[in-house]
């Protein structure tokens, strides 16, 4: 299979072969999206940006409104297009986290452990809650993503031993995130022995549990955690046949490509800060060196 798909009103073609598996486009994911055909791709795997919690100094970024209601209405936006180009047996994974009003503050500490997070702004409180409530903004997505059409069928925890410490002392430190498994359709690719685990005497397996105890991974070219690669592979191994194709509409630093290279998948990126593209292909081709070679 020589392309992935070519659609005729594209300004690029978009190319994804065994030689190939990996390729990315840097721009936009409303109007990426836009130009992919139905039914493109077997699972998605992604963490988009969240709210209020990081600043891209880019302009109409994702998560820097002022309003959570408009960064909930985006995302299901977003994912739309991903449902339409989601085969119909095609399966949705879903990282995000939660957070906190701001408390009354117009601004957010710069953080030496992640710089990324340094901000110029920081959103009022959202109508309707308190100031130092908890957002509870993963639920709000997966309850609209599931209005909109999704199934929701799982809430996985992914419990982060090593989480960033922080400073609050009025309640406990945040140490996990949610990993929503959302399908397109009633009957979908699911391959349940594949992620199968250990039972606790050891005789056998037992089905996947929903709390997933993985280590956050650095990035130094990026100067912040990344997706780490063991919470991608269960949802790959679970979500996507072999030789599949997997879309990561947020990119990042490209570890939905790494996995999807070293479990024999394929992998369509889209990522809008160009800085983070170069870092997805640094680490790409580590393991490929000539993977961008034909398309640079």
């Amino acid at each position: 299979m020589d392309t992935l798909f070519s659609h005729s009103t594209s300004s690029y073609p978009i190319r994804c072969s065994p030689e190939t598996p990996v390729h990315i486009v840097t721009g936009d994911v409303r109007e990426q999206l836009a130009l992919v055909p139905d039914n493109t791709f077997d699972s998605c795997i992604t963490s988009p940006p969240y709210w209020g919690m990081r600043d891209y100094g880019l302009t109409g970024q994702i998560g820097a409104e002022d309003d959570i209601n408009d960064y909930i209405s985006k995302l299901v936006r977003v994912f739309r297009e991903v449902r339409r180009t989601l085969k119909t047996e095609g399966t949705f994974w879903l990282n995000i986290g939660n957070t906190y009003t701001s408390g009354g503050r117009k601004w957010r500490d710069s953080d030496t452990k992640n710089a990324g997070r340094a901000m110029l702004y920081r959103p009022d409180t959202p109508k309707g809650l308190k100031k130092k409530d908890l957002i509870g903004m993963a639920w709000m997505l997966a309850m609209a993503l599931q209005q909109d059409g999704w199934y929701l069928r799982s809430d996985i925890i992914w419990q982060k031993p090593n989480c960033q410490p922080e400073s609050v002392k009025d309640r406990v430190t945040v140490s996990h995130e949610y990993l929503f498994m959302l399908t397109k359709s009633e009957k979908y690719y699911f391959d349940q022995n594949a992620v199968k685990e250990p039972r606790d005497d050891g005789k056998g397996l037992k089905n996947k549990r929903t709390v997933w105890r993985i280590n956050t991974e650095p990035c130094k070219e990026a100067h912040f955690a990344v997706f780490p690669r063991a919470l991608v592979r269960p949802c790959i191994f679970a979500g996507c046949p072999q030789d599949g194709v997997i879309l990561d509409p947020f990119f990042g630093s490209g570890t939905v490509g790494v996995v999807a290279i070293e479990t024999g998948r394929r992998c369509l990126g889209i990522e809008l800060k160009e800085d983070y593209t170069i870092i997805a292909k640094k680490r790409l081709s580590l393991l490929q060196p000539d993977l961008f070679a034909k398309f640079s």
